[in-house]
Parts: C-alpha cells; sequence; structure tokens
C-alpha cells in the first residue's frame, strides 16, 4: 500500500523538494544583495525537475560502507547544479543580484510551492477517503 501511495506522490514530492531547496537559494541572493562580488545563483526549475523524474532510481548514489556491519542506504539523488545569474545592468561593486528579479522569482516560486503543497493535501484527501471507504 505504500509503495503506491508514493509512486502517487513521487511527481509532487520531487516538485517540493526542488522548489524548496530553489527558494534557499533565491533567499541567498536576496540576502546577500549589498556583498560586494557576490553573484546570483539560480537553476532552471523545468529542467531539474525534468532529471529527477526521468532518474528515479538510477541516479541515486549507493552510501559507502566503511565498515561490514553498516547497513546499506541509498543517498539523496543530488542536487540541480547552480548557474550564476546574468544580470541586466552591471553593478559597480561587481555583485550580480538585481532584487527586482530575486523577489519576482522568490514569489513566484513561493506561489508554486503552495499550490503543490494544496494539491498533496487534496490528493491526500482522496486516498484516504478511498481507503477508509465512503459511507465509514
Amino acid at each position: 500500500m505504500t509503495s503506491k501511495i508514493d509512486n502517487a506522490l513521487f511527481f509532487q514530492q520531487r516538485a517540493l523538494g526542488l522548489r524548496a531547496y530553489r527558494q534557499q537559494v533565491l533567499a541567498g541572493n536576496i540576502a546577500n544583495a549589498d556583498t560586494p562580488h557576490y553573484k546570483a545563483r539560480d537553476f532552471a526549475f523545468a529542467d531539474a525537475l525534468k532529471e529527477a523524474v526521468a532518474g528515479r532510481g538510477e541516479h541515486a548514489l549507493a552510501l559507502a560502507r566503511t565498515n561490514a556491519r553498516h547497513l546499506p542506504g541509498i543517498g539523496d539523488e543530488g542536487l540541480p547544479p547552480l548557474a550564476y545569474r546574468i544580470p541586466m545592468q552591471d553593478s559597480a561593486d561587481g555583485n550580480t543580484v538585481e532584487m527586482d528579479v530575486e523577489r519576482t522569482e522568490f514569489s513566484d516560486n513561493a506561489i508554486h510551492y503552495e499550490a503543490g503543497l494544496a494539491f498533496v493535501t487534496h490528493q491526500l484527501k482522496l486516498l484516504s477517503s478511498a481507503t477508509q471507504g465512503v459511507g465509514a
């Protein structure tokens, strides 16, 4: 039963994880808006999600076992590589953070994250009612 629930929510799980990571990256950019020579970073969300979903289980890193008694496990599939954002206008101190761009991306990402949470909540309610039965 658990594997079917995991399969049903796999896409949203990956999407929410990437959205949360992107929110951290964007928040870091905003926090460093006044740091000289700081280079704003981001990643292409759609490409990262395609790779995360397509590589389901294929690119998982095996954890190193330093002792034969350690339990085997599977590591995180890794985070998408960050790219430097190309600024529309150069700044005198070499900082590439453009607050208008960062705020827009931050807000857009937050809205998509909230929508993803609402979708998962709805899906879990549907699965819960399906497992409990209509008349129960």
